[in-house]
This record gives C-alpha cells, structure tokens and sequence, in this order.
C-alpha cells in the first residue's frame, strides 16, 4: 500500500515559522513535523510515500531525499493549492489499488493501523480514522454522518452539526477515489474537497467504515505545537 500525504501549503497561520520554509518542516520536539507523518504511515503498512509539495517544495525534497527510514518517496507538485481532493489527484499517477491519505499537517500520537486493518473486514471499500469532539469543534471541520454504521456523507462545517463525529485526516480509499475527486465541484471558496469524494463513494455505494486511532493534533497555530510536542513527551 501507498500513502499520499498532502503536504503543499505553506501554514500561513504560524506566522513567521513559515515565512521562509514550508508548514511541513516546522520542528516539534527537534523533528521536522513530516517526520512524524512519515512514521505513522509507514508504522501502518506504507511502502511507498507519494508526498505533495507546492509551496517551497524544493526545501522538503533536500531535507528528506528519496527516501525515509528506507522506505522510498515520490514527489509531485501541487502548483495551485486548490484542496484536499486536488491534491490527492496529483498522486494518481503513482498510485494503484486502495492507498492510505495522512494529511501532513497532523501529529497522530498513536498508530494509524486500525484505520488499515478495518479496510479487511468482509464488504468494506475504504476507511475513515475518527474522533468524538464537542459540538462547537464539529462545526469548524468535517463532520461524519453515519447510516448503518457506515458513513453516508461527510459534512464540512456545519452550522448545526449532526453529529460530534468528525474526520482526523486520515483516511484508506479505494483507488476509484480518484475518479471521485474528478467529480467533485468547488467550495464556495474554489476548493475541491476530499469530503466530497469521500461523499460521493458512499452515495455510489461503496461501503466507508470508520476507525478510532487515539490522540492527535492538526497543527495551525504556534499553540497547536507545544500541543504535540507536550502529548508527544508523555
């Protein structure tokens, strides 16, 4: 399996650490913040990162080279960060059979192979890794509606949310995910949604399962790294 991790932005929210750099080698605890999706991703199964650069993407090419921990890395670019969804289409080409997406911007503090195994239970197509957060939380992200135990849409940002159930950014799909994002239409502020992907598989009839995988944090403020880097000591 591969992982496709979204590493393009430049994380205009910490200010001055990105000025120079991009969001993905900002330093937790001494680590470039890639580092620790590298792992969880390879602890999960991943023989291969496809990662998607864009802003300063040279930068991550020089820290990281063509591989990590000896597992081998692609690169392609992201020219227009127009969203999640188009940025997984980027690594199409690099990619076949069900793969695993980690946003590169999270610090999961536990293994993300639940998220895997769940994908071998008989009928499943793809996976969603979840949390339970309050209702105010839910309505600033991506909101999971089930039906059967199974998801039957993703909302993003809902102003009455119907449940406190909310994506973490991590996610196992089939390869037909990529079609999905072909089909995807533009937020309100122009971006392609991987939700909406997500959304569009279930409606197809594809079968999303959902899997618990502990603590995490998704760095976009200076707070947000003493955060990780606390959770990451203990």
């Amino acid at each position: 399996m591969k992982a496709v991790i979204p590493a393009a932005g430049r994380g205009s929210r910490l200010g001055a650490l990105t000025d120079d750099q991009p969001k993905g080698l900002v330093e937790i605890a001494g680590r470039p913040l890639l580092a620790y999706v590298f792992d969880r991703a390879i602890e999960a199964g991943a023989e291969e990162l496809v990662v998607v650069i864009g802003y300063e993407g040279a930068q991550i090419v020089d820290r990281f080279g063509d591989s990590f921990c000896e597992t081998p890395i692609t690169y392609v670019h992201q020219r227009e960060r127009l969203g999640l969804a188009h940025a997984v289409l980027q690594a199409e080409p690099h990619v076949t059979g069900a793969f695993l997406v980690v946003n590169g911007d999270n610090v999961f503090i536990d293994s993300l192979q639940p998220a895997v195994a769940a994908l071998e239970d008989d009928g499943v197509d793809g996976v969603i890794a979840v949390e339970d957060v309050s209702r105010n939380t839910a309505s600033r992200t991506g909101v999971v509606e089930l039906a059967n135990e199974t998801v039957a849409r993703i909302i993003e940002k809902p102003t009455d949310p119907p449940s406190t159930l909310v994506t973490t950014g991590c996610y196992v799909l089939p390869e037909d995910a990529f079609e999905a994002c072909k089909l995807v239409q533009p937020s309100a502020d122009g971006e392609y949604q991987l939700s909406e992907a997500v959304s569009l598989l279930a409606h197809a009839g594809y079968t999303i399962a959902t899997a618990r995988v502990g603590d995490r944090v998704n760095v976009n403020h200076p707070a947000d790294l003493d955060q990780a880097e606390a959770l990451l000591q203990e």
